[in-house]
């Protein structure tokens, strides 16, 4: 039994990464609560590799076209829809065994909100004197949609380090939440209390997240653990796709190294990680901070051979090769560079500069430190020119980098969430605000932004293939429509790039072996055809 049972719900997506849904935020909130007394228990429903096909919702069976059918191809994408995560069931059942007072939900993107409500609709129905509260990115940005649920007392916005146990004390007590920074709910007279979002000006001010709260099994990258840190909040940017800048909790600020060193000491004697994924909004803004954090690390793990990585991606003009060199000694095996586009026009819509000068820079140090580069493109936003994408794809190939392809998506409290709202570009359903269901329809259709999608994944086929000194095949008409199943991948992969780079057509391979052609963007394809060529 515990006073506050803390809840990761499950997730049902076409895909999941497992190494970035770590609860961070309710590791660190369990820590002030425990500070302030409180028996605290984690409950991490995708802490499990347990998954299983279900049926896509109604409102995404216009996706069936993009992945209606199995591709056992090396440049697949999706095909089945899934529950990632404990079932429902197994929730109750820890729910009734920790009987907390206080029950507190993760709800961080509102395309999975439902699943949240879901949760906190099984908590109530278990313990219906149960308090419940959200917390995340979803009730931050749109409380009054998350407060509609009857299941949901609370909910908090902002950071919840400064609210939780506030408000877990006041209902201990008996006393009114009233005043509580960022708690939101019902009044007797059924309207709403909204306060403004809660924020940490003294990220040291907070005690070091519960480590041990993690399933560091399942969390393993390779032999050891993997785990998430934030060693800053917030950004100093304002891009357009992105809540971040908008925000009263996007203020940035930086936690100390000395707090940081501490956390992950933490993480290795807990643990032993090996394996730690930043994931700052703008982790090396601050050179000078930054520096100081690399040479840290270096001294203190010298001997724990430790990967580093800043998945949410990396600015740029913020690097140089002295950084790298130093990035590259305290951990860093990948750089994720984050380039957005090389259109001027989208720039200026993105509010973005242009980082095509530092990001080629960055490229020559980083092959003779060894360390690969991803660069990151954003497609599908709204007004954004399709063909104008295909460029920057083929930027990308003409560089030493592989391709990361991120779908647009509108995020609630971004201003282009304002302007798809504003123009009625946003789809009918919340569910539908997340890339994998392609969610815009506008300059670039979502034929268009799948077409882009596969032709990310065949650019970075090929340059797997010349990184394993193998050749790249020469264009071939199709001759088959049979492929062995069991057929080496690398060489699948190489008769299906014969045969695109003859006519354009992208082929994928079913359980069976059957050989077949997927929808794309004609134009896109054969632009990208003629530009991959021009740059070979």
């Amino acid at each position: 039994m515990a006073d506050i049972l803390l809840i990761q719900p499950p997730i049902r997506d076409y895909y999941l990464t497992k190494k970035r849904t770590i609860p961070y935020g309710l590791m660190s909130i369990a820590a002030c609560l425990e500070q302030k007394g409180f028996t605290v228990e984690l409950l991490d429903a995708l802490a499990t590799s347990k998954s299983s096909v279900i049926d896509a919702p109604p409102e995404m069976a216009f996706l069936k076209p993009f992945y209606g059918r199995e591709d056992c191809s090396p440049v697949a994408l999706f095909h089945h829809y899934r529950h990632f995560g404990y079932a429902f069931q197994h929730i109750g059942n820890v729910v009734r065994e920790s009987r907390p007072f206080l029950a507190g939900i993760a709800s961080l993107f509102t395309p999975y909100a439902d699943m949240a409500v879901q949760t906190a609709g099984i908590v109530k129905k278990i313990l219906p004197d149960c308090w419940i509260v959200l917390g995340g990115h979803h009730p931050t940005e749109l409380p009054y949609a998350a407060l509609e649920s009857q299941a949901v007392d609370f909910i908090i916005r902002g950071e919840g380090e400064a609210s939780m146990s506030l408000l877990a004390k006041a209902l201990q007590g008996g006393l009114d939440p009233e005043g509580i920074p960022g708690v939101c709910f019902k009044k007797s007279d059924t309207t709403l209390k909204i306060a403004e979002p809660a924020i940490i000006k003294n990220l040291d001010s907070c005690p070091l997240p519960l480590a041990n709260l993690m399933k560091a099994k399942y969390y393993k990258r390779g032999d050891r653990p993997g785990y998430t840190i934030l060693a800053s909040r917030g950004c100093p940017f304002n891009c357009s796709y992105c809540a971040m800048g908008q925000s009263p909790v996007g203020v940035y600020r930086q936690r100390s190294v000395d707090s940081i060193i501490a956390e992950m000491n933490n993480a290795v004697q807990l643990h032993n990680c090996g394996f730690f994924d930043f994931e700052d909004e703008n982790l090396s803004h601050d050179k000078k901070w930054f520096t100081a954090l690399l040479k840290a690390i270096i001294h203190t793990f010298e001997n724990n051979d430790l990967e580093l990585r800043a998945m949410n991606g990396l600015f740029p003009p913020s690097l140089d090769e002295n950084l790298l060199k130093l990035m590259k000694k305290a951990g860093f095996k990948t750089l994720n560079l984050s380039l957005g586009t090389t259109s001027g026009s989208q720039l200026r819509r993105f509010n973005r500069p242009d980082v095509r000068k530092s990001f080629n820079s960055l490229l020559g140090p980083a092959k003779n430190l060894g360390l690969a580069c991803v660069g990151y493109i954003i497609v599908g936003a709204p007004f954004q020119d399709p063909l104008q994408s295909v460029e920057d794809l083929l930027y990308l190939w003409r560089s030493r980098v592989l391709a990361g392809v991120s779908v647009y998506y509108p995020a609630p409290g971004s201003s282009d969430f304002e302007l798809c709202e504003r123009l009625n570009l946003l789809p009918e359903n919340t569910s539908l605000f997340r890339s994998s269901a392609l969610p815009l329809d506008h300059l670039t259709s979502r034929l268009q932004t799948v077409t882009l999608l596969r032709l990310g994944r065949i650019a970075n086929f090929m340059k797997l293939l010349t990184d394993q000194g193998l050749s790249l095949p020469n264009a071939e008409a199709c001759s088959q429509t049979h492929i062995s199943p069991s057929m080496d991948r690398l060489e699948m992969g190489r008769m299906l790039l014969k045969w695109f780079l003859k006519d354009g057509n992208i082929q994928g391979v079913d359980d069976n072996g059957n050989v077949y052609t997927h929808a794309v963007a004609e134009e896109l394809v054969e632009r990208f055809i003629e530009g991959m060529h021009v740059g070979r």
